[in-house]
């Protein structure tokens, strides 16, 4: 008798759990196809930025640190791609792993690109991107769902990377 309240909360949850899209079940493992978690941190001045406000545009979403060597190298090229796609097209969201007063110091010194540069207060939005380590992008498409995930990448797979999402924005 006291095992059927258990059986019925699990399978209350495990309903639940295939009734939510892809990337609420993931809570950490995004794959090419899901809708990813709608988080993407916290601007410099405190305005909660969301995958929703990007519809309709391929967008970029890479969570980095300044101590991360790839990241270095990745940023300003990502830079480079924001600029030439153009904001009506592609967004870049660079959301910071640090802490709060190395991520302000950060920003500010970056406050000149037009990527946008976020927070990820108490990690919610690692989190739920199943960020384990990085560098760790995600490439998502104009309707919003995941193209691909590169998860601990090197310097040498930039280019690829960069090549995934020129292929993104060519496409209509």
């Amino acid at each position: 008798m006291h095992n059927k309240p258990g059986r019925a909360l699990a399978s209350l949850l495990l309903l639940l759990l295939v009734s939510l899209p892809n990337s609420a079940v993931a809570g950490g493992k995004l794959s090419s196809g899901d809708i990813p978690p709608p988080s993407l941190g916290v601007t410099r001045d405190g305005e909660d930025i969301d995958t929703s406000q990007f519809a309709g545009k391929v967008l970029v979403v890479t969570f980095w640190a300044s101590w991360c060597g790839p990241c270095k190298k990745e940023l300003p090229m990502l830079e480079g791609i924001q600029r030439v796609g153009g904001k009506d097209r592609i967004q870049v969201v660079a959301v910071n792993i640090e802490g709060s007063e190395q991520f302000r110091k950060v920003s500010k010194a970056l406050s000149t690109l037009s990527l946008q540069i976020t927070h990820d207060y108490g990690k919610k939005s690692s989190g739920a991107y199943g960020v384990k380590g990085i560098p760790h992008l995600v490439l998502i498409g104009r309707d919003g769902k995941v193209i691909s995930v590169h998860r601990g990448y090197s310097e040498e797979s930039i280019d690829s990377i960069i090549s995934e999402i020129n292929v993104a924005l060519a496409k209509g």
